[in-house]
């Protein structure tokens, strides 16, 4: 296997880290409004937090191809026959860290929506 490719492994994994650590924090800090707000009847709770994630990844994209642009600009003379912006390849990483940070999303934001009220309301 390629050095590359070992090199590789641990960033979409660090990214759903990252993702899930921040949307599991919003979720407790949020959650005696969640929990009032499902005891009345809310429905579309889960879209608050999958709007946080979206924008997030929304955020690190843009921040992420900006970088990438200014890396290969600044590296243009160490590149031999190399464009200094591989159009494929950041598409290709941007839709696998687009499922990554998807999925990451989508835990917090269901144990969210899944929130027995009996007890949620007990201990508060």
């Amino acid at each position: 296997m390629n050095t590359l490719n070992l090199s590789a492994f641990p960033h979409p994994h660090s990214a759903a880290i990252g993702t899930y650590g921040v949307l599991s924090y919003a979720v407790a800090q949020r959650r005696r409004e969640i929990d009032i707000r499902m005891a009345l009847g809310a429905q579309t709770l889960g879209t608050q937090f999958l709007s946080l994630g979206l924008r997030l990844l929304a955020t690190g994209t843009i921040l992420g191809l900006i970088g990438a642009w200014l890396a290969g600009r600044a590296m243009r003379s160490v590149l031999f026959d190399v464009p200094t912006l591989h159009i494929a390849t950041l598409l290709g990483t941007a839709l696998v860290m687009t499922a990554v940070s998807l999925v990451a999303c989508l835990i917090p934001t269901r144990r969210a929506t899944r929130v027995d009220l009996i007890i949620a309301l007990r201990y508060e």
